[in-house]
């Protein structure tokens, strides 16, 4: 059935129960309120800390904007973008696109201005939907993006070259839209990226939604008891297909904007949460504060945490040895996968395989692993290949890219790019990836996109761009940077050259050497990382 039906049922079964909680911790007055009162207010009050909204309110604003979308022509196969950080219309935006038909593009919030006209060109985004955080950005954009584009603003103060979603979907019927529906239609796309850095558009239909719900709550075993606190992005597969574990059971979420330990653990002490995803960096910190005496576990009320799972990058095991040291009761898990696999579950560990912590686990439910060699077999236990996945989570491709398309997708199967080995009793660990990618925090870099940047240097004669070891992020970017002849650079000078990058695209180090290039031409990056310590990734997390 189409993923929208799940929200239908909700509404009806559960309507007047909270499901979705918004935090904003960094607000001073901690104004508490509903969705009903919030209404009377002007939209996205910046001294709101606190908002809620039921079952029943979630599928009304779903309802009334996929209304809103008809009558403005958009119709069943249109592109719809989300540009908003985490807040409570996030998610009633993307079910009303869904509810038509449309597909729900979610763009990463950290994209500069030239990332979101390419993304919104390539997947043929006919309107954009976008907060006050991009104004700047989207507004640079006005004219390229062109006039048959409808943006609409979500908050207080429309700037005059978009509209305002608020006062337009608010007098909309709440009904829901009559549009048939099957799991072989299109739902959404979603952005990864290749070798060469450029985004590609990742095509999922409403099976692949569905069975992310599935697999999900059948590996953490949600009800409607539990509370998941939600702290990634929502425009990331990995924040929203482990909430849709306990959409599916008609759970209660938090979306928490804040990484701090303290902010995190007054989240879960005061909305009871029992089940939290963290990224490394982010359990690492509460660690590391726990231990220096910044936090007390004693001034909060954690009793109902019963389940710690991390994922987007791989987790050393001396992290979770030191996190079992201070909750001793918590259950652990870990899961592996891709955008181009609807995120995470593919493979799983499972929270009963705590021993073996550093794999990335088994094939998850409803899901097939086989890891082979270059010529597609498959390899012997303990020997190391590309790691592939099978299962209606599959996209079905990459959007108008069929190059790229049939070079990950073989008779069902996804390859991954993902080097990995099975041990004897099969669970699979990541080795090393094909591709340069570097994963820092749980986000990923890609170093052609840094090393142009970089080349644009008068004087910068070569540069590459590799992943290090890091503790707390998992790698950090490393700049090996050669100079022209008769030029010096100095650290200062490129650490203020990069600020013209995001910030989490800066890279962490900057080295002055040479640049090593094999008889083709290409850069030997195998041996940089052997020469800068970053050989090998098992040995970079065992350090850990």
């Amino acid at each position: 059935m189409p993923i929208t039906e799940i929200l239908e049922r909700n509404a009806a079964l559960y309507g007047n129960d909270i499901c979705l909680v918004e935090l904003n911790p960094s607000i001073l007055e901690p104004r508490r309120v509903t969705w009903k009162e919030y209404e009377l207010i002007e939209p996205r009050r910046p001294n709101v800390y606190r908002r809620e909204i039921t079952w029943k309110v979630f599928n009304e604003k779903a309802n009334r904007f996929a209304q809103f979308l008809l009558s403005r022509g958009v119709k069943k196969g249109d592109k719809v973008g989300i540009l908003l950080m985490n807040c409570l219309e996030w998610l009633p935006i993307y079910f009303g696109i869904l509810k038509i038909g449309a597909l729900a593009v979610p763009l990463n919030f950290r994209y500069a201005a030239s990332e979101i006209e390419y993304c919104v060109n390539l997947a043929e985004v006919s309107v954009l939907v976008f907060g006050p955080e991009f104004i700047g950005r989207v507004e640079t954009l006005v004219d390229s993006l062109g006039n048959d584009r409808l943006l609409l603003y979500v908050g207080q103060n429309c700037p005059g070259f978009a509209e305002s979603y608020d006062a337009l979907t608010s007098n909309f019927p709440s009904n829901s839209p009559s549009v048939f529906l099957s799991d072989a239609d299109d739902a959404a796309i979603y952005f990864s990226s290749g070798t060469t850095g450029f985004p590609k558009a990742i095509l999922h239909n409403h099976e692949s939604l569905l069975h992310a719900c599935a697999v999900e709550q059948a590996h953490h075993s949600q009800t409607r008891d539990d509370v998941f606190l939600c702290i990634p992005p929502l425009y990331h597969t990995g924040a929203k297909m482990h909430w849709f574990g306990s959409f599916l059971v008609g759970g209660k979420a938090v979306l928490l904007n804040g990484v701090s330990p303290r902010v995190i653990l007054d989240a879960v002490s005061n909305e009871h949460c029992s089940i939290v995803w963290l990224l490394v960096p982010w359990a690492q910190d509460i660690l590391d504060a726990i231990e220096s005496g910044q936090v007390s576990l004693a001034d909060y009320d954690l009793s109902k945490w019963r389940l710690m799972h991390i994922g987007a990058q791989p987790v050393p095991p001396s992290l979770i040895t030191r996190w079992k040291q201070y909750f001793p009761h918590h259950q652990y898990d870990t899961n592996y996968g891709l955008s181009e696999s609807i995120g995470p579950g593919a493979l799983h560990l499972g929270v009963e395989n705590v021993h073996k912590v550093g794999a990335i686990g088994k094939a998850g439910y409803g899901w097939e692993s086989k890891i082979v060699d270059e010529n597609g077999e498959l390899v012997a236990r303990g020997d190391v290949g590309e790691l592939c996945v099978k299962g209606p989570g599959v996209m079905t491709c990459y959007y108008r890219d069929p190059s790229a398309t049939e070079q990950v997708l073989r008779d069902g199967w996804l390859f991954t790019g993902d080097m990995a080995m099975e041990d004897e009793d099969g669970f699979v660990y990541l080795v090393d990836r094909k591709k340069d990618v570097i994963i820092t925090g749980g986000e990923n870099l890609y170093p052609v996109q840094i090393e142009d940047f970089i080349r644009k240097h008068p004087a910068v004669k070569d540069v590459a761009v590799i992943g290090l070891a890091d503790k707390r992020l998992g790698e950090i970017a490393a700049a090996i940077i050669s100079a022209k002849d008769g030029c010096t650079i100095t650290e200062e000078e490129m650490q203020h050259f990069c600020e013209e990058l995001p910030r989490y695209k800066r890279p962490r180090r900057y080295i002055f050497a040479e640049v090593p290039r094999n008889p083709t031409g290409k850069i030997e990056k195998p041996r940089l990382r052997k020469m800068y310590g970053a050989d090998s990734l098992v040995a970079a997390q065992n350090k850990g």
